[in-house]
């Protein structure tokens, strides 16, 4: 076991949510093709995902004929890309949505979710593009007592591992802000 991994993970801002979870078995070390092909793909998932997720903040006074074209467009893309999602992956066919705490280091999984090995490629499908996953290789390196599993993110390279950051902390961010908005 690995502390020092526990450790960063602990550290940094992390976000806990229900998400679609695939687990594969992973061959260790990884061949490099694999890698490749992988980090290209998460670039694109993320990419993908800080796009959809991106929201101006809407003020319903403004009279300007080009906000209000670009909020028809933005709602135009935004069927769109629901429209692909449902084809490209109906719900029927999604993994099952478990509670994921991850960041950039890694990830703690409930206590259902069974690895097939120690080195694991984890998928995460969120909701608004469920046809992109995120497909990040992983190495178990904790067992809790209560069956929750801690797996280090291992291959990342910075600028996916600072991309996730920007995710973990847009999702911190709003569930903050919608911590703030409930009756209290």
């Amino acid at each position: 076991m690995n502390n020092a991994s526990w450790n960063e993970f602990e550290q940094r801002v992390s976000v806990e949510e229900l998400l679609h979870v695939a687990i594969e078995p992973l061959a260790w070390p990884m061949p490099q093709p694999l890698a490749l092909a992988l980090a290209e793909r998460n670039g694109n998932a993320l990419a993908a995902i800080a796009a959809l997720e991106e929201r101006r903040v809407e003020t319903p006074d403004d009279d300007n004929p080009l906000v209000q074209e670009l909020r028809r467009m933005d709602a135009k893309l935004t069927a769109l890309v629901d429209i692909v999602n449902r084809l490209l992956v109906p719900p029927g066919t999604l993994p099952v949505q478990r509670l994921v705490r991850f960041n950039a280091r890694g990830a703690v999984l409930a206590a259902d979710v069974a690895l097939p090995g120690d080195a694991v490629l984890l998928g995460l499908r969120f909701e608004h593009c469920r046809s992109l996953p995120l497909e990040l290789p992983a190495l178990r390196e904790k067992q809790f007592d209560d069956g929750r599993t801690f797996v280090a993110f291992t291959s990342l390279s910075d600028a996916q591992s600072d991309a996730i950051e920007r995710l973990v902390f847009r999702h911190h961010r709003r569930k903050v802000a919608e911590a703030r908005q409930l009756p209290g």
